[in-house]
């Protein structure tokens, strides 16, 4: 195929390639294995097949899209439209040809294997005080004595009520206030806003109960929310999707890009988010079988260029040194300001602080979660994900970074990785003895060996391997001497396992050899080298953490984060991704960033603590700190160049092989010149 053909890079996957101007985006899809839907073979009425092309200027993949990218819309798509009616900007990718380079967004719901977005809410006792309470009250009757209007009534019967001074009403409920006050008889139930000046912010008639608030986690790749009972505390629903804006760059860096770089880039990317959000919302009423009208509250975390783009902020000085915030300070806002249409407008919003330009809220919302401020001993938290928050510290101090470790861990730029979705590798082990694998996927709980196991997983299909499986398989390789300290897989002749086969200069390991509805899935050279780059920066961060500390050990570690959750200590340690401590000082949070967010919505309280937390966190910059580079080569190898590890390989076999990382004729080419 020629070098002039389109470029297409298809998101969240991250898999791309050329193909002959003309071709169809569902036939580039399937040649490419791109997980895209479709039902009706071709006809343009299933709509399982709809894509969303990012057009502008894409830094990271060194290309510009033009309008002109994909053929325009035909008639199939038109009639489509106009009968069932798609969101703007979508295309059939039955339909649409491709016929220059495009990067074109795969939306969850045309998935065959939708995400599993694995950010539970984690059990957790809080005590309850929620900026919103309900009352109920009785008010007076209109009277041609005293000229006093309907407004003014209601606030005097709510301030006698609740002992208070002065109570504000939000205009947004003006329209309907007469309507309710008299469909009841004079008898309401107000919602009362008490996070700053006490305001109205819900009118019932009569006497009502429900109460709702939301916390909302907004990743760089994923968006979770919890729907939560604020008498009760209780999660009634929870849902997750991933982040659209992923379409403009898989991490927050190639976004800035996109909104520097693109007119209404900015603007483009928070209408993303907030859409999204939306849709979010809608589902989560929809499982809770609530009212929208219910939701009073909400708290948000995320990194500070999430932040900056939901808040409509634009993100440019984000991009650049010194990191400068527009702003880092709490934000008290109603869901008018944010766009959330899904809510009703006077239903408030609270944005937890930033920490510094690269450490954001979601860092403060696990900072809240885990207390390291408040610990006898030291504590390492490290909120695993696109962009890796690590906070370091006990009683005497908190210090905090941020580490770029890229979408790596979330199964991108792995040539068989995709998103945690049902059918995809997560957990993986290898016989030292005789190299053979056995692994277990999402959606199963038999291993790749046990009886029944194609049957197992005969409605999922073995579709890839997600991120914990691919850390998993990793160590599995170097604790069986299939792949030596600086990362090199080994020939068959020198691992002992034909299973290592070669790879153009380098070698791969067959995880599983395919049959006939599954091709083979490898682990390559470039797949460890993506995940070496990836724990190197995660490393290095926390390394250069404890050199600002003057220590070289930590007492304990705390894995954060969907991803964090999901990997097994031994495993990550192995890779050099966390410090050397024993393996039972190493303990899972879940979404710490989530539990924190619900923390901050249902007290108060909590509110004030962490916005005074982030003011004694001291703050460091990875990217202007010299050590950090040197932290970063180290962290390459396996499990690391400079620190021994001595705590770990005490309880763990790590062989020692030097291989060549030679394969295929080059490889042979090579060899012989070296003799």
């Amino acid at each position: 195929m020629a070098d002039q053909d389109p470029l297409v890079i298809f998101t969240p996957s991250g898999k791309r390639g050329r193909v002959a101007p003309g071709t169809r985006v569902l036939d580039a899809a399937r040649a490419l294995g791109v997980d895209l839907d479709s039902v009706c073979g071709r006809r343009g009425v299933c709509s399982k097949c709809q894509v969303a092309p990012s057009f502008g200027q894409h830094a990271k993949h060194g290309i510009t899209v033009g309008e002109d990218a994909l053929s325009p819309v035909n008639a199939v798509e038109e009639r489509y439209d106009r009968v069932r009616g798609l969101k703007p900007g979508r295309r059939l990718g039955c339909q649409a040809e491709i016929l220059a380079d495009v990067v074109i967004d795969v939306p969850p719901e045309s998935q065959v294997h939708k995400q599993v977005v694995r950010k539970r809410a984690e059990v957790r006792d809080i005590v309850l005080d929620p900026a919103v309470r309900l009352h109920y009250v009785e008010v007076a009757e209109p009277d041609m004595h005293k000229p006093e209007g309907d407004l003014e009534r209601l606030l005097s019967a709510l301030k006698a009520e609740m002992g208070l001074d002065a109570l504000d009403f939000d205009f947004a409920l003006l329209p309907d206030l007469q309507k309710t006050l008299r469909k009841e008889k004079w008898a309401v139930t107000a919602a009362i806003h008490t996070d700053g000046p006490a305001t109205v912010i819900a009118l019932w008639p009569g006497f009502h109960e429900g109460a709702y608030g939301l916390a909302v986690d907004i990743g760089s790749t994923t968006i979770a929310g919890h729907l939560t009972n604020l008498t009760t505390g209780e999660v009634v629903a929870s849902s997750g999707l991933m982040n659209p804006q992923i379409r403009y760059g898989e991490d927050v860096m190639s976004r800035v890009s996109h909104a520097m770089m693109n007119e209404g880039g900015a603007a483009e990317l928070t209408g993303a988010v907030r859409e999204g959000l939306n849709g979010l919302i809608a589902t989560l009423v929809a499982e809770a079988g609530i009212s929208a009208g219910e939701i009073l509250d909400s708290a948000f975390v995320m990194n500070p260029v999430m932040h900056h783009l939901f808040l409509g902020l634009d993100p440019y000085e984000l991009g650049q040194a010194p990191f400068a915030l527009a702003t880092g300070a709490a934000q008290r806002l109603s869901a008018a300001d944010l766009g959330l249409t899904a809510l009703a407008p006077a239903s408030r919003a609270y944005v937890l602080p930033l920490i510094a330009g690269h450490v954001g809220a979601d860092a403060a919302a696990v900072a809240l979660s885990e207390a390291p401020h408040k610990s006898d001993d030291l504590v390492l938290v490290v909120d695993v994900g696109t962009n890796a928050e690590i906070l370091l510290g006990d009683k005497s101090g908190v210090l905090a970074c941020s580490s770029p470790t890229g979408p790596a861990f979330e199964g991108a730029q792995i040539s068989a990785g995709q998103r945690a979705a049902p059918g995809a590798i997560e957990r993986v082990e290898i016989d030292p003895a005789t190299k053979e694998p056995r692994f277990r996927v999402i959606g199963s709980d038999l291993w790749s060996d046990a009886p029944g196991f194609a049957a197992a997983i005969a409605g999922t299909g073995l579709t890839g391997i997600c991120g914990s499986g691919i850390i998993e398989v990793m160590a599995e390789m170097r604790m069986a001497g299939i792949v030596d300290a600086k990362g090199l897989i080994g020939t068959a002749e020198e691992t002992g396992t034909p299973r290592c086969i070669a790879d153009g200069r380098t070698q791969s390991y067959v995880l599983w050899q395919g049959d006939e509805t599954t091709p083979r899935i490898t682990v390559t050279n470039a797949d460890i080298r993506a995940i070496q780059m990836a724990k190197a920066a995660l490393y290095a961060g926390a390394r250069l953490l404890m050199d600002k500390r003057g220590v070289d050990h930590v007492d304990r570690v705390v894995l954060a984060g969907a991803f964090g959750a999901h990997i097994s200590a031994k495993h990550a340690m192995v890779l050099g991704m966390i410090p050397d401590v024993p393996l039972d000082k190493v303990a899972s949070a879940g979404n710490a960033a989530g539990t924190g967010a619900r923390i901050a919505l249902l007290n108060t309280g909590a509110r004030a603590e962490i916005e005074r937390v982030v003011h004694e966190v001291e703050k460091v910059e990875t990217a202007i700190e010299p050590r950090f580079q040197e932290h970063f080569v180290a962290a390459t190898a396996l499990p690391n160049a400079a620190d021994p590890f001595t705590g770990l390989r005490a309880v763990v076999p790590l062989p020692e092989p030097v291989f060549t990382g030679a394969g295929g004729e080059d490889g042979a080419r090579r060899r012989r010149r070296r003799r």
